[in-house]
């Protein structure tokens, strides 16, 4: 058995549906419900003994353990927190609560578990981080790709919260010898993301008719992952990767944010036609830049690649067409979703 932590969430989700469509190994998911984690993203799984669902909190330490010593978990996945930059620069003290001070006693936890077990069960026991590569910081146009050996340069507050959680889980294993795995991804983007973020926010505000907001000029890069090949990545570095190690994972799918919000307005245009003049394009329009904008990210992941041997299986364009029609065919998972955060 595994413990997942944020299943409810986006990545955490689709990890959670894409493992037990794998494996008959059964998963405790541990997830607070916060506006973005949503019971609806798991309703498929509804009545399966393999899925163990609790409600709470990361940084509930005698809740965390009391689920450690009932189900013994060989793993612990990290999947919680919160991560919407926007949300983090206009109230960044949730980001701390969770990012840090619940990773810090998540891994307290694991820490106690881990201690108390023997033999086989005990050297094979991994905490493993889901991190992201907005931990480097901004990469100069042109530059190579950050690589795992580069240095944190967080330039926001949820890339210092997520900063900080990396650190605590790099001492916890320096200092205390807990099997550790850290994974730094790339932009994901896929099924269940909520939609606040770039994708799913073009996608149904452009079904909606209203205005597609730019922040400046556009040009900001970003690479894009899609969550089904950073859950196979998961997946390969909990089986092969090295306690202690850090893994980057990208798919060298660089695009700017306006290349993509005209490449959704194109496909929208094949697959849900509009009437209004100039198509979905036409409701693009250009804002004041975000604070602290970072222009580029992108990480070099030739080390899972030769090391572990994962490749991402989707190219940009079918992944992108495969989103945007999944999105058209779940208007109701989008209501869901939406009125969740309009009551809270």
């Amino acid at each position: 058995m595994i413990l997942v932590t944020g299943g409810a969430g986006f990545i955490g989700a689709n990890f959670v549906l894409e493992w037990l469509a794998r494996s008959e190994e059964p998963i405790v998911n541990l997830d607070k419900l916060t506006y973005a984690g949503n019971r609806a993203n798991l309703e498929s799984l509804d009545g399966d003994a393999r899925h163990i669902f609790v409600q709470g909190d990361i940084a509930d330490a005698v809740l965390v353990s009391e689920i450690l010593a009932r189900y013994q978990p060989r793993a612990i996945l990290n999947f919680a927190a919160e991560s919407h930059v926007d949300r983090a620069i206009l109230a960044g003290e949730q980001f701390i609560q969770t990012n840090v001070l619940g990773v810090f006693r998540l891994l307290e936890a694991a820490r106690a578990h881990w201690t108390g077990l023997q033999g086989q069960e005990k050297s094979a026991f991994r905490f493993l981080q889901i991190s992201t590569d907005e931990v480097y910081g901004s990469l100069p146009p042109g530059a190579v790709a950050f690589t795992e050996s580069d240095r944190y340069e967080p330039n926001n507050p949820y890339a210092a919260s997520k900063a900080a959680a990396d650190h605590l889980v790099r001492a916890s294993c320096r200092t205390y010898g807990l099997p550790v795995l850290t994974t730094n991804c790339a932009n994901n983007y896929g099924p269940y993301q909520y939609p606040e973020k770039l994708m799913p926010h073009m996608i149904t505000s452009a079904l909606a008719g209203n205005p597609l907001p730019v922040y400046g000029d556009g040009r900001q890069l970003r690479d894009w992952l899609h969550v089904k090949d950073h859950c196979d990545a998961i997946r390969m570095v909990l089986a092969l990767g090295v306690p202690g190690e850090t893994y980057n994972v990208g798919a060298n799918a660089e695009r700017c944010n306006l290349e993509v919000i005209r490449s959704i307005c194109l496909l929208l245009d094949h697959m849900h036609p509009t009437s209004r003049a100039g198509g979905y394009s036409a409701q693009i329009v250009h804002v004041a830049d975000r604070l602290g904008h970072d222009r580029r990210y992108s990480v070099d992941a030739s080390k899972i690649m030769s090391k572990l041997g994962w490749r991402a299986r989707h190219s940009f364009d079918s992944g992108l067409r495969e989103t945007v029609s999944w999105y058209l065919n779940h208007a109701a998972w989008i209501d869901v979703a939406q009125s969740r955060a309009a009551s809270r």
